[in-house]
């Protein structure tokens, strides 16, 4: 009885389930799968190769600006004007006509209404009022009692 049981039930399926038109179907849906799944990994792929040349672009547009901001202080150095400002500076050389000027060095009075003066805060700028302010003013009359004053 189990026997002709199995064998009915074997029969059943094979001859429901297993027929060519359901085995054409899971091989078209396992070809569609493989496939989709190739083509997410291929767009993986290509945007990490994207996101590298982006990478790459980038790092020789800035070595491209450096080598020209090198190229114009090259050019910047051979100047004479560079030339008069860096032996002004290091030598302590003056142009003809010009007077050196000299100060004392700064007394403590100074000094202290130098770092007085510097802890100061100073006066806060008078500034326009904020988009919420102007609609209160709008809406509930602020603007026409600024006017009567």
């Amino acid at each position: 009885m189990q026997k002709t049981n199995i064998k009915k039930r074997y029969r059943h399926f094979k001859f429901r389930y297993l027929t060519v038109n359901n085995l054409v179907i899971a091989a078209a849906i396992l070809i569609g799968i493989s496939w989709a799944w190739g083509s997410v990994g291929m767009m993986q792929r290509n945007y990490a190769l994207q996101k590298e040349i982006d990478s790459k672009s980038r790092q020789q547009t800035l070595a491209k600006l450096e080598v020209e901001t090198l190229q114009y202080q090259q050019k910047y150095y051979q100047t004479s004007e560079y030339k008069s400002l860096s032996v002004r500076e290091n030598i302590g050389l003056a142009d003809p006509g010009e007077k050196v000027l000299i100060l004392p060095p700064n007394s403590k009075a100074a000094k202290q209404a130098g770092t007085a003066s510097a802890k100061a805060k100073p006066a806060k700028p008078d500034l326009p009022p904020t988009n919420m302010q102007q609609w209160g003013n709008f809406l509930f009359g602020g603007n026409s009692r600024n006017l009567q004053n």
